[in-house]
Parts: C-alpha cells; sequence; structure tokens
C-alpha cells in the first residue's frame, strides 16, 4: 500500500495539532484570551465606574447650579425690595423736605406780611403825629403853650418830686 500526498498532509496536520497540545499552545491562547477578556472586564468596570462618579458629580453640580440660581434669585429679589424701599424712603424724605421749604416760605411770607404791617402802622402813626402836630400848632396860641408847659412841669414835679 502506497501512501498518498494527501495522508502524508492529514498526518503532518495531526502531528502538528499533537504537537501544539503538547506545547500546550491552546493553554497558552486561551490564557492570553482570558488576560484579554480580564482586562476588558476591567477596563468596563473602571468605565462603569467613571461613568458613575461623573453622574454622581453631575448630580452635585446640577443641585449646585439650581441652589446657585435660587440664590440668585433670591439676591435680586431682596436687592428689588431694597431699591423700593430705598425709593420709598427717598420718596418720603423728598415730601418731608418740600414741606419744611414750603413752611419756610410760608413763615417767611407771614414775617413779610407782619413786618409790612407794622411799617404800614408806623407810618401811619407818623403821619398821623405829624398832622396832630400840624393841628396843634395851627390851632394852639403861645398863651396856651406856656399853661401847657407849666401843667406838664407842675405834673412831674408831683409824681418826681
Amino acid at each position: 500500500m502506497e501512501i498518498t500526498a494527501t495522508e502524508i498532509a492529514f498526518l503532518a496536520l495531526v502531528l502538528f495539532f499533537g504537537l501544539l497540545i503538547y506545547l500546550k499552545v491552546p493553554a497558552m491562547v486561551t490564557g492570553g484570551l482570558d488576560k484579554q477578556r480580564q482586562a476588558i472586564a476591567d477596563e468596563l468596570h473602571a468605565a462603569r465606574k467613571l461613568r458613575e462618579e461623573a453622574e454622581k458629580a453631575l448630580a452635585d453640580y446640577e443641585a449646585k447650579r439650581a441652589a446657585a440660581e435660587t440664590e440668585a434669585r433670591a439676591i435680586v429679589d431682596a436687592a428689588k425690595e431694597q431699591a423700593a424701599a430705598v425709593a420709598e424712603e427717598t420718596r418720603q424724605s423728598m415730601m418731608a423736605a418740600m414741606a419744611r421749604r414750603e413752611k419756610q416760605a410760608e413763615d417767611r411770607i407771614k414775617s413779610a406780611e407782619t413786618k409790612a404791617t407794622d411799617e404800614v402802622r408806623a407810618a401811619a402813626a407818623e403821619a398821623a403825629v405829624a398832622a396832630a402836630e400840624k393841628l396843634i400848632r395851627a390851632s394852639m396860641s403861645d398863651k396856651s403853650q406856656s399853661a401847657l408847659v407849666a401843667s406838664g412841669t407842675s405834673d412831674l414835679k408831683r409824681n418826681f418830686g
């Protein structure tokens, strides 16, 4: 019986696989594949962990952002209230200042009216005295003047003398 090339090739293939098994090549290949699988699994685990940390950080930042927005709104609202209070206070002080100035103007007007009235009265009294003096001078004689002076002198002596 003659061995054909196909049989030799088959026998070489069987020997080759036997040699591979004897040298533990399949175990090395599966060990390498297991190492790669483990490395991939570790990377996936690390990626999941990083994702969870990123999600947690995102949630923290979103909560902080929401708190900051709330605080900003509160600050803006407080600023608006404070501005309104300052505006009201300014309006009140302006109204009080205007009332004081109005009162001062009224007082000045009253003072000017009183002064003018007093001046008119004084001028009227002076005019009346001057008119009375003219009348008295025109109607009084030298004799009646002497009697009036003597009467005034005797009154002074009686009162002070």
